[in-house]
């Protein structure tokens, strides 16, 4: 027995035999039952399109409950999860101290459309720890924290363009919603029926990491454009790390022609560390929007900035945004609690220790088979991608057949009782709740379906 614990946490995968047969699909009869009744209800059967399981295996899940690093379906199979709600849920699912918090706010009432102490608690935990904003703005989504933080660019430089980059998501907004076009310089083509020319046309795209496209970019519209907006970390569309030396020319440039920088920290707002890729990097953007972590996985985001830029947000100056949802109090409760618990020394020292162990491990494994298949990762967000590039930087270094190795995979994990979120292009997270004893089990299963995934053993 000895033996066998000492093996399983003894870092040599690669040499260790694995179980690489095909199990029988999971049982999803009731989620099947309830995917039925949802199209009836809703477009597609969901509430947000990637849920509808397009790219993946079989129905969708029906998630009935989570705890820890588990969640359960509607079948009652049960799964270490790495979607974690798409990345807030850094301390786990159902964690104590954050359902107690809000319980706690719920008995006084869940909703007043007026000041609380807790957003100045709130607002008071995230500013102390982060010096890379001096005031914010509590919204109720991420989404809603882009549309306002670009409204806030463009009332700040009174200017109305907007470059964005190709592989970038910064939630459905109208002037974002868009694709870039041939060149390396292009007007937005929408991306979505229902957005009007006009609007994206205010929107320039370039590819990423592509320093060309942005001088270019200046050259033609350099008294027009009012931001630059990026994921620092852009996890959207595949982990498409950025070299610290393409921001900083970001930074340079946004200086010299007085446009701002936004970073969209949606996703890398503290989760590759307390003060986002803003501190990972050490660049200060202007304007930087943070998305439903920092409500411990509630409907909740936020942008702050500097006292001067964030003096022009209504009432204070005359660009408007408003909501009555903002700074609710259930949310700013469940943030409290959530943030004080990353906020301890050596939280993220240790779980991004953590995942880069699970991680290198996969890659050990993966590269003493031989196959195409690479992990990238950035404090505890890790992406898998089917490919043999030492690095993938730009939307359009991913080879579109490789996401049919990644059905294969999804299908294989669910089977082994891993749950990833159903798409190629979407990243995975690793909480605080995923102990030694579950990556260790999530990894066997990741070997085993790579195994099936390149020796086509799936019919």
């Amino acid at each position: 027995m000895l033996g066998s614990i000492k093996k399983m946490f003894s870092g040599s995968e690669e040499e260790t035999t694995v179980n690489s047969t095909v199990k029988p699909d999971i049982s999803r009869e009731r989620s099947a039952e309830l995917y039925e009744k949802s199209k009836t209800y809703f477009p597609g059967g969901v509430n947000s399109p990637v849920r509808a399981f397009k790219s993946v295996h079989g129905t969708p899940l029906f998630i009935q409950k989570g705890d820890g690093c588990f969640i359960w379906d509607a079948d009652g199979n049960q799964f270490i999860d790495f979607c974690a709600s798409w990345g807030p849920l850094i301390l786990g699912h159902n964690n104590s101290a954050v359902r107690e918090k809000v319980i706690e706010a719920m008995q006084n009432g869940m909703s007043f459309g007026a000041p609380t102490a807790l957003e100045n608690q709130l607002a008071e935990l995230i500013l102390k720890n982060n010096k890379y904003i001096r005031k914010l703005r509590f919204t109720s989504s991420g989404t809603e924290a882009v549309m306002s933080a670009v409204r806030l660019a463009r009332g700040y430089t009174k200017r109305d363009k907007i470059i964005k980059f190709e592989g970038c998501y910064h939630g459905h907004l109208d002037s974002l919603l868009v694709k870039a076009g041939s060149g390396l310089v292009t007007f937005g083509e929408t991306s979505s029926a229902g957005i009007p020319k006009s609007f994206a046309d205010e929107t320039i795209v370039v590819p990423l990491n592509n320093i060309q496209a942005v001088e270019e970019a200046f050259e033609q519209f350099s008294d027009q454009i009012a931001a630059v907006i990026i994921e620092p970390v852009p996890a959207n569309n595949g982990l498409l790390l950025q070299t610290q030396e393409f921001l900083e020319f970001l930074r340079r440039i946004c200086t010299k022609n007085k446009s701002l920088l936004i970073f969209d920290e949606v996703i890398s707002g503290f989760r590759v560390g307390f003060e986002g890729a803003a501190g990972y990097y050490n660049i200060y953007p202007d304007i930087i929007t943070y998305g439903k972590i920092i409500g411990g996985g509630l409907p909740v985001g936020m942008y702050g900035a500097s006292e001067e830029i964030m003096g022009m947000i209504s009432p204070d100056g005359p660009v408007y945004q408003a909501g009555t949802l903002s700074g609710n109090p259930v949310a700013m409760a469940a943030g409290i609690a959530q943030l004080t618990e990353l906020s301890k020394s050596n939280f993220y020292k240790d779980l991004n220790n953590k995942t880069f162990e699970f991680t290198e491990s996969i890659q050990r494994y993966a590269t003493a088979k031989n196959y195409k298949f690479k992990v990238f990762t950035i404090g505890s967000i890790f992406w898998f991608a089917f490919t043999d590039r030492e690095s993938i930087s730009n939307a359009d270094e991913i080879d579109a057949s490789s996401m049919e190795k990644f059905k294969i995979m999804h299908r294989e994990l669910l089977n082994r009782g891993v749950y990833l979120g159903p798409s190629g292009y979407e990243v995975g997270f690793v909480s605080s709740t995923h102990s030694k004893i579950e990556l260790e089990k999530a990894k066997r299963a990741i070997f085993e379906s790579l195994d099936i995934v390149f020796r086509g053993s799936r019919a």
